[in-house]
């Protein structure tokens, strides 16, 4: 394999290597996406972004999103704003749709160079989440020291987000993986451990499935948006406060979540052939 070009971007620190995959087929295999996301012999990335020819009408792009662990995985908040604000600069455009397996994903250049998305709408049956079994998922059964009772929600992912009274002082290097892996998870979860500011602002830090503890997490912070407006602490809209910055988070009546933030580039380059010839990619010919 020839090296790749690729482009290093970020929503809040939460970053990725993202590559264009519309003029060239190309699917990496788990060890590739392993091999370019490790921090010390890689680029090092949250998650890698693969992006190719749109499938369904009226969409500018498919995404794939890959875990620094290789697992495919179905939604990426902050991914889908940097391949939007790619998307639109290429075009000239203040607007993209995002295809990703779990549906179409509005977006739009807002104030400040910020970018909006539509995210879609919240699940919040047990099925959809998924759980394991049927529950509540307002007090989902589950408790982990003095952590109980998270609420569970989809955006095309799951989350299982605990209210807690300090999110500095939260346990995320030590529950996170506990939890992420309870048997009630049968896709495994995302952790958010979310701290009620006032009505209007959260503070949220997390713990990413497949990944670990990340500066932000755009579906998290959907999710933790959710989370607490279904419990009656916040307004429908309102400031979720990350590691890496604040997201603003409205949940429509419709059900729909948008979450708007801003994006960077942190530089260009190209992957060696080295780099992915020991996981062997499949590409088209």
């Amino acid at each position: 394999m020839t090296a790749l070009p690729f482009i290093k971007m970020h929503g809040l620190g939460n970053d990725f290597v993202v590559l264009d995959a519309r003029q060239r087929a190309l699917a990496l295999t788990d060890r590739q996406a392993l091999a370019i996301a490790d921090r010390r012999t890689g680029v090092g990335c949250d998650q890698i972004i693969t992006v190719g020819a749109p499938r369904a009408a009226g969409a500018d792009a498919f995404m794939r999103i890959q875990n620094a662990d290789g697992g495919e995985v179905e939604a990426c908040g902050n991914a889908t704003r940097c391949v939007a604000d790619m998307l639109m600069r290429e075009r000239g455009t203040d607007r993209a749709v995002i295809e990703t397996v779990v549906g179409l994903l509005p977006a739009t250049r807002a104030s400040g160079g910020r970018i909006a998305v539509d995210m879609g709408p919240a699940r919040l049956d047990w099925r959809e989440i998924p759980l394991a079994e049927a529950c509540d998922t307002l007090r989902v059964p589950i408790a982990h020291g003095s952590l109980k009772e998270p609420v569970a929600v989809s955006m095309g992912n799951p989350h299982a987000v605990f209210i807690v009274p300090d999110a500095e002082a939260a346990p995320v290097a030590e529950a996170g993986p506990v939890l992420e892996h309870h048997k009630l998870f049968p896709q495994r979860a995302n952790i958010e451990f979310v701290q009620v500011l006032d009505r209007g602002r959260l503070r949220m830090r997390v713990w990413e499935r497949g990944v670990g503890i990340t500066q932000a997490c755009g579906s998290g912070a959907c999710a933790a948006a959710v989370a607490a407006i279904r419990r009656g602490l916040t307004e429908r809209k309102v400031q979720v406060l990350l590691d890496g910055g604040t997201l603003e988070l409205e949940w429509r009546e419709d059900n729909h979540v948008v979450m708007t933030g801003p994006v960077a580039t942190s530089f260009t380059g190209e992957l060696p052939a080295s780099l992915l010839d020991g996981g062997r990619a499949e590409r088209a010919a």
